[in-house]
């Protein structure tokens, strides 16, 4: 199952894709997706629909983020050895924790903000899972059943902001649009390998992250169980699980996003997203 979000900033509904790609809606049985639409209830009830026998929604239509009420973005860095490599940075020992502000939460083809000031703004794609329950001391094999959907995102990273302005990552990584999602929240049992996907990024349509999420230094269920050894996991936590080699701050010359470029990646099975750098204001 696919589901979507559409509509203006604060105004969204809910929807699901169909199998030939097209927006249905799915009110009045739910008006919007909402942690508790994760649950094993839900699913079954979604699983018994036929999204073929719901409205179809025509027109060209703003797509959100798949899920509100996000309660923390969780990200991972330097998750993948060739990241790490280009970045000059040692292969971490245990997964690396940060965190993102909530509102850098976008959509899958919203403008990217070039903030005031903004010198140093890259790109990096990744697999984001959404937490459906409340974990803590989570084992490994059982982190899967935590797991309420995959879906693609963006941390967008403001280098300069992250390295030189004191504190921790956060500072370069919490600006507005900073982390788009989307466009699907895809269920746990269309995602066949969570560690065998396929994950690229190009700049105006030039390659620069070509990858697969078999490439992790630590499994998506390795993060899981990590995590929740230090905090409480809770539902509607969104982790983003790193990304791969290509990104604008390891390449010889550094090469960063300017306004006008046209960022866009995807995830197999997950969609894609496509967005316009545009500075604020």
């Amino acid at each position: 199952m696919r589901l979507v979000r559409y509509g203006e900033p604060g105004r969204e509904k809910a929807g699901i894709v169909d199998g030939e790609g097209n927006l249905r809606a799915i009110s009045p049985l739910v008006t919007d997706w909402t942690v508790e639409h994760l649950s094993d209830e839900w699913q079954h009830i979604l699983a018994a629909l036929d999204p073929a026998k719901l409205p179809k929604v025509d027109g060209d239509i703003r797509i959100a983020a798949p899920i509100s009420g996000i309660s923390q973005l969780l990200g991972i860095g330097l998750n993948y050895r060739d990241h790490a490599a280009e970045a000059n940075m040692a292969i971490p020992d245990f997964p690396m924790l940060f965190q993102k502000a909530l509102g850098s939460i976008s959509g899958p083809y919203d403008d990217i903000l070039l903030g005031q000031g903004a010198e140093a703004l890259d790109w990096e794609a990744e697999l984001a899972v959404v937490v459906r329950k409340r974990g803590r001391h989570i084992a490994l094999e059982d982190a899967y059943d935590y797991i309420g959907g995959y879906m693609v995102a963006a941390d967008i990273s403001e280098r300069d902001w992250q390295f030189s302005h004191g504190g921790l990552h956060n500072k370069g990584k919490s600006y507005d649009s900073f982390t788009p999602l989307g466009p699907w929240l895809v269920t746990p049992q269309d995602v066949v390998d969570p560690q065998s996907l396929h994950i690229w990024l190009t700049v105006n349509q030039d390659i620069r992250q070509d990858a697969s999420t078999s490439e992790m230094i630590f499994s998506v269920a390795e993060c899981i169980a990590h995590i929740s050894k230090f905090q409480t996991l809770l539902p509607g936590d969104v982790i983003l699980t790193g990304t791969p080699a290509g990104v604008g701050f390891g390449m010889d010359p550094r090469m960063y996003l300017r306004p006008g470029d046209i960022v866009a990646l995807g995830v197999d099975d997950l969609g894609k997203q496509i967005h316009r750098v545009v500075p604020e204001g």
